[in-house]
């Protein structure tokens, strides 16, 4: 596989980066990771092609998390927040507009600019455990640590496990949420799975981990976004009551396999299956002389794209809003991206919908697409044409 959000231009063609993507499942601890990792300084960089922004269903959706987490847990006269990845401020903007002290760690300096923009407190640095006793020595401890679709890019978390210990006040939480491996496994949803996925965390596994550095979880709340995530907030050992919710999700996981590796064999099977039908649904409609492009030049198209093999004549070219990715082409694929502009300038018969992640929001925008006669071909749970 190529760097999932390495978009190129040709002359770069030559030089461009493949690594093996491999999962592997621990019997003993119930982790579910990549085997070979990419190094951090590969993904995490001045150009990185990643803005959450652009979302207005996920910028509505951090707005709410920031607002559960000044609710719940921000009982100090005088809280201090901080975020690990947070991006281009779309969720710490909330604590700041609230005039609570903050701090944003990106390691990415282009999104990271686009917070201090905004006059956000950000640092742009990767975390670790000597940043953070340098936090601790200049700033304090935090009242709340959070994350949002990060804790699953680090891999060296032990040492941030450490690093966050040794920041949060003694009743202090640390709260994230990440893409759950029980989705991934209803819904075959394999193009979660890429370089900056490190991980895929089940309730098992998160439990069995922070268990290891004296924290427990307290509670878990599922989300509908980024195609099914799960919020975990967790403590250090007796510092909260457990909720209910927690054993219920054990029970469940239990029921569907997620700590039995015969279930990641079945997915494996279903992946290919996957795979296969999409293939044979593309190839159908060339022959058949139906234009297809992609909508959503996404870091999941990049894992779909390469693992089934989609080529230029297969897929015209991927529609994208974002103007770092637009006149370079697809990594590995090479399939040219256009601005959002040229889909609603010219229709394709079929729109490969590589961003069903954002399907709702997509599909209420795009009504007069349908009208005109289009139609989507989606992937995730299962391969269809719908129109």
């Amino acid at each position: 596989m190529p760097i999932a959000n390495n978009f190129l231009f040709p002359d770069e063609f030559r030089d461009e980066f493949f690594y093996e993507l491999k999962v592997g499942y621990c019997e003993g601890c119930h982790m579910v990771q990549l085997v070979e990792r990419v190094e951090p300084e590969r993904l995490f960089h001045d150009h990185y092609a990643f803005y959450s922004s652009t979302s207005s269903r996920m910028a509505r959706h951090f707005e709410a998390f920031a607002d559960e987490v000044c609710q719940k847990y921000l009982r100090s006269p005088d809280p201090f927040v901080i975020e690990i990845g947070s991006n281009d401020g779309i969720m710490l903007k909330h604590f700041a507009h609230r005039g609570l002290r903050h701090l944003g760690i990106e390691p990415s300096k282009n999104v990271a600019q686009v917070a201090l923009d905004q006059h956000l407190d950000v640092i742009s640095e990767f975390f670790s455990v000597d940043l953070s006793a340098e936090i601790v020595r200049k700033r304090g401890k935090a009242d709340a640590i959070l994350g949002a679709n990060v804790m699953c890019h680090i891999p060296n978390l032990h040492s941030v496990a450490e690093g966050i210990k040794q920041l949060l006040k003694p009743e202090g939480v640390l709260i994230f949420e990440d893409p759950y491996l029980g989705d991934i496994v209803e819904k075959t949803s394999y193009d979660q799975i890429y370089d900056e996925h490190v991980f895929y965390f089940s309730l098992h596994s998160i439990s069995g981990f922070f268990e290891g550095h004296g924290m427990e979880v307290i509670d878990i709340v599922p989300q509908d976004v980024h195609g099914g995530s799960m919020r975990y907030v967790i403590a250090r050992k007796n510092g909260g009551r457990i909720s209910d919710r927690v054993k219920t999700q054990l029970a469940k996981e239990r029921a569907i396999g997620l700590d039995r590796p015969e279930t990641f064999d079945s997915l494996s099977r279903n992946i290919e299956r996957s795979r296969d039908e999409l293939i044979a649904v593309l190839r159908d409609l060339k022959t058949k002389g139906k234009r297809v492009v992609g909508y959503g030049a996404t870091s999941k198209s990049t894992t779909v794209i390469n693992y089934c093999g989609i080529t230029p004549d297969l897929v015209q070219h991927i529609s994208d809003t974002t103007p770092i990715k637009q006149g370079k082409y697809s990594p590995g694929g090479h399939i040219p991206i256009r601005p959002y502009e040229s889909f609603c300038a010219d229709y394709p018969d079929v729109a490969l919908l590589f961003a069903w992640n954002h399907a709702d929001e997509i599909m209420a925008k795009e009504k007069r697409f349908l009208e005109s006669g289009g139609k989507w071909l989606t992937y995730i749970p299962k391969v269809e044409v719908i129109g």
